[in-house]
């Protein structure tokens, strides 16, 4: 929010108009008011939408919302909630849709331990789902990207242009699988998962990040969840690399939280191979970005970067550092490997080995059902990886995976191809269809060609355009 309008905001809003805010939260909610005196989130006041046209702060220019003063974020225990703003979400920022929504900041932890701020974006259905409780999707898009303005939160909002000028179109885009989400009645969640330092592919971090926002979400009275709510976790490529380290992470760093399921797709699940692939090929500027952005959670990989990239790599970083998505890949076939380091074989180096087993998942195995699926020749996430990954997940017997293999699709069609397929395997999680037990691996033509998600995709196709159209989306 920008300064003038925040100031104005302040001043408006007194002590009795909170007062009102926090009353009608009770009474839509239908809780008595020693109750919510008793509930942390009811003592967070909702801030209002911004009006239109104003538009919304790139996070750079908002610090008063996602860099609250320390001892703010200090005093606060992981997933509770720090702020709250209602807001207007658009279709690529321009047409908006007639749905509740709203940002919350809140308490999360860094790789180190270190109390951090993180924000989400949360979406409700309209109408009381016939009094049966929601489920909730978390859905982590593909930020992929060292820069604020690239997130989720931003991108999202009606009239954040920038964000969309500069490369960020992956997230509108995608942005269609948590909206169908939506349209089914279920709640929904999109976290900030790269976190404050926007660090692109810190898997363990935005595991944090993501299961702080879960429970971000069951605190915020207006949303109706509770802790007994079912939780989904979705995500592709970038959105993948925080989806699996989450579903790993989640046994031991929220474990009161039902999750029923995980599908995640495109897999980064080896970060080093992903790097060496890239190397020379189409997608070595991403990866660069990938590169530049992990150094930001590792202050030992910064510094052994600082001490042995070559001169280029240093001028491109901040370039990198302040562009969207596709604006970042820019530079293709670059040599990543002894063209950005002095000193040769640099990925087999202590710093970075040790860096890259911290974000190579398969660490621990999860304890949820997993969709994992992946194109047989992507050239982003290499299948190879993925394969090994789901062998060392079905040595355990409790494993539950599902693996599909693509072989018509790359990494971009894949994206697109398999939207109704884990929309379909995630309905069953939260109607409570058991998952098949055991492990078991497909090789498929293309996912698109499954009939039994054809549904889907029309009724993601009549969201959408119901949404265009100013029609409130998961009435019921």
């Amino acid at each position: 929010m920008n300064t003038v309008v925040t100031g104005k905001l302040t001043r408006f809003r007194s002590a009795a108009f909170v007062a009102l805010i926090a009353a009608a939260i009770q009474v839509a909610v239908g809780i008595p008011a020693m109750a919510a005196q008793d509930h942390a989130a009811q003592q967070i006041p909702v801030q209002p939408p911004l009006p239109f046209p104003i538009p919304p702060s790139p996070p750079e220019l908002d610090p008063g919302f996602y860099a609250p003063p320390a001892d703010r974020i200090t005093a606060k225990q992981p997933g509770e909630i720090i702020a709250a703003r209602k807001v207007h979400l658009a279709f690529y920022s321009v047409i908006p849709f007639n749905i509740d929504a709203w940002q919350l900041s809140y308490r999360s932890t860094n790789t180190r331990g270190e109390p951090i701020a993180a924000v989400t974006t949360l979406m409700k259905p309209r109408g009381d789902n016939g009094g049966a409780p929601r489920p909730l999707l978390s859905y982590q898009f593909p930020q992929d990207s060292n820069a604020q303005y690239c997130a989720a939160s931003y991108v999202l909002q009606q009239a954040s242009v920038p964000g969309n000028i500069t490369g960020q179109f992956d997230i509108p885009f995608e942005f269609v699988l948590p909206l169908t989400a939506l349209g089914a009645g279920w709640a929904v969640a999109m976290p900030d998962h790269e976190g404050p330092d926007s660090a692109f592919a810190a898997g363990p971090l935005g595991a944090r990040i993501t299961l702080d926002g879960v429970r971000a979400a069951e605190n915020f009275a207006p949303m109706g969840l509770t802790p007994q709510t079912k939780v989904g976790l979705a995500g592709y490529s970038g959105g993948a690399i925080t989806t699996g380290h989450t579903a790993e992470l989640a046994a031991s760093y929220a474990p009161e939280l039902d999750i029923v399921g995980v599908s995640e797709g495109g897999v980064p699940a080896d970060i080093k191979a992903m790097y060496q692939m890239a190397s020379g090929n189409l997608g070595a500027g991403l990866i660069f970005s990938g590169l530049l952005g992990v150094a930001r959670e590792y202050p030992e990989l910064a510094a052994y970067n600082d001490q042995h990239m070559r001169p280029i790599g240093k001028a491109l970083a901040p370039v990198k550092n302040s562009l969207c998505l596709y604006s970042a890949a820019l530079l293709p076939f670059m040599n990543l490997t002894d063209g950005m380091y002095d000193v040769p074989n640099a990925l087999d180096d202590a710093v970075p080995t040790k860096v890259f087993d911290a974000l190579r998942m398969g660490h621990s195995v999860p304890k949820m059902p997993m969709f994992i699926f992946n194109s047989n020749p992507d050239w982003i996430a290499p299948v190879g990886p993925v394969n090994t990954l789901v062998d060392e997940y079905c040595r355990d017997p409790s494993a539950q995976v599902h693996y599909t293999r693509d072989h018509f699709s790359e990494h971009i069609t894949l994206e697109i191809d398999s939207i109704a397929r884990v929309l379909l395997w995630m309905k069953d999680r939260f109607d409570g269809v058991p998952a098949e037990p055991g492990c078991s691996i497909h090789d498929e033509g293309s996912m698109a060609l499954d009939p039994a998600s054809w549904p889907i995709w029309l009724q993601g196709a009549g969201t959408v355009l119901a949404g265009l159209l100013q029609q409130p989306i998961g009435s019921r």
